[in-house]
Formats: C-alpha cells, structure tokens, sequence
C-alpha cells in the first residue's frame, strides 16, 4: 500500500463516484478503477460497495478512510516542510510552440499543485527541433512528437495519434476516405527549417522537390500555407483546423506519438520524474510498458 494507493482510494471515497474521483485525479476511469481493485486485493477486503449511482464505503473502507486521510494529512505537512527547507527549485520545460498553452495551460498548473516549490519556465522552440530544447541542454524534460533521433533521449508515450494530409476542402482528394503516399505524387509540400532532424522531417513532409517553398517554423504557418497558397501538409488527425481545411487519413504511415522526454543524464532528477508522472496521470496512460526515468 503506497500513498499513490491511499490518493486514489480518498478521492473515490469522498466523490462517491468513480468517474468523478478520476476527473478530479485528472486521469482516466479505466486506471482508477484497476488502482482500487489492487488496494482491495492487497487489504483482501471489499473497500466499496457498488451500486446504480455510484459507490459507497463498506465497514472496512470507512477505516480505511479515517486513517487514510490522517496519513495523506501528515504526508502533504512533510512534503511543505521539505519544499520550505530545500527553497526554490528550477525545471523548464520544452515544447513545440503550438503546444506551449497545452502545457502551460494543463501540464504545468498539475505539476504546480504537486510541487508548489519548484519555479517552472517553458522553453517553446519550433519545428526545427523536435526535441523541444532537450538536445541543446535548453530544457529539463518536454512534452514532444515523434519521430526523431533518440540518441541520448528516453521517452514515455502518453498517445499514439494517426496522421493524415491537410488539404484545402476543395481539393479532389477532400472526400476520399484515405489517401496513400502514391495518391499524392507531384504535390508541392511545406518546407520544414533547414538542418532539422532528418528523421522529423522525412516523417512530417510528403517528400519530393519542395526547395522552392518557403521554409514553416509552426504548425499554424504550415495550416495557413495550404489554406492560402494550396501546399499540401500532414498534421495528427485530432490537430484543430480554420474553416476550410479537412485533413485526410494517410494509410500508409505509422501514427506519431506524443511523448514526454527527458535527456538520459537527467533520469535520476525527482522533478523529471515527477513531470513525466503528471503527464502520465494526465494522459491516463496505464502504468506498464514503456521507458521511465529511474
């Protein structure tokens, strides 16, 4: 039983409500619901009793509250005496500059709550470094896409989204289901910044002469330019378009992932692991598989 345990158990309890514990845990239901099955399992006692509107506390889940919430009480007064005693600590955090209020909005308020003595900055950097500033020693940990070169780099993935081809909606290929890399032979694409990684860029332009085109620093630079001037582009599926573009599936390319990175070096920083958690937590990303720091 550890106080991750505890956390989820007191949430659940309070809430009455599984899908309302996990929203405030800003988690999915599936991974709560498996946390409490394992405390169960591990007390060998029943904590809830489900019912139609929700769950409530058995005998045994009603002590288990009471000392929980002793315990969490004392945990948070220890955790407040050794941010005090250890003052201001730093951690920046790199990101691509169209996800910069993605992590500043959610990612970083998350992690705040949990270390309120630790001075967060975002590094926002743009289509020409994938790694968000981790490969010039700019930032501590980002929240990124692949593919790119991992040397030296270890990942979590918090998703895996397809992608497709952004196109003007009234292109021929507007109303197709998908589309394949042949389908598009002979389309002039966006230009990524020179000296970008090799690997980012084979994956994000649809490949041919494009040397004529001007050179796309955002996303929203690259969405505009085949609004405007007709360049075809590939963006993930869920990414939001202005009026008058649609994106279309592309077949025959393996989704990309949004990931949370750190430097290999950086493994054994608390505050790196503890981003990497919130955006686990966040995500709602199950606890198995994958690389982790530590």
């Amino acid at each position: 039983m550890d106080l991750r345990s505890l956390r989820y158990f007191h949430a659940v309890a309070e809430e009455r409500h599984i899908g309302r514990a996990a929203h405030r845990l800003h988690m999915t239901q599936p991974p709560l619901s498996r946390a409490i099955r394992q405390l169960e399992d591990e007390l060998g006692v029943l904590l809830f009793e489900r019912t139609a509107k929700g769950v409530t506390l058995t005998p045994a889940g009603k002590v288990l509250y009471d000392e929980a919430e002793a315990l969490l009480g004392r945990a948070d007064r220890i955790r407040r005496r050794v941010a005090a005693a250890a003052g201001t600590a730093p951690l920046t955090v790199g990101t691509l500059a169209d996800a910069a209020e993605q992590v500043g909005g959610r990612l970083v308020p998350l992690f705040r709550a949990r270390h309120p003595h630790v001075h967060v900055t975002l590094h926002e950097t743009d289509l020409g470094d994938p790694t968000a500033g981790l490969r010039a020693g700019l930032a501590d940990v980002a929240l990124t896409r692949t593919p790119f070169d991992l040397t030296g780099i270890s990942t979590r993935v918090l998703r895996s989204v397809p992608v497709g081809v952004v196109m003007r909606d009234d292109d021929p290929a507007a109303g197709h289901a998908s589309v394949s890399a042949a389908d598009l032979a002979g389309r002039r694409w966006v230009r990524l910044p020179d000296g970008a990684d090799p690997v980012w860029t084979a994956y994000w332009t649809g490949g041919g002469d494009n040397d004529a085109s001007p050179v796309m620093r955002t996303i929203q630079e690259c969405l505009q330019a085949v609004l405007w001037n007709g360049t075809s582009a590939l963006a993930p599926l869920d990414q939001p378009l202005p009026a008058g573009l649609v994106v279309v599936p592309l077949s025959d390319r393996p989704p990309s992932d949004l990931v949370v990175a750190w430097p290999r070096t950086a493994a054994r920083s608390p505050l790196v692991r503890g981003f990497v958690q919130v955006a686990e937590n966040w995500a709602g990303t199950p606890d198995d598989g994958g690389h982790r720091p530590g």
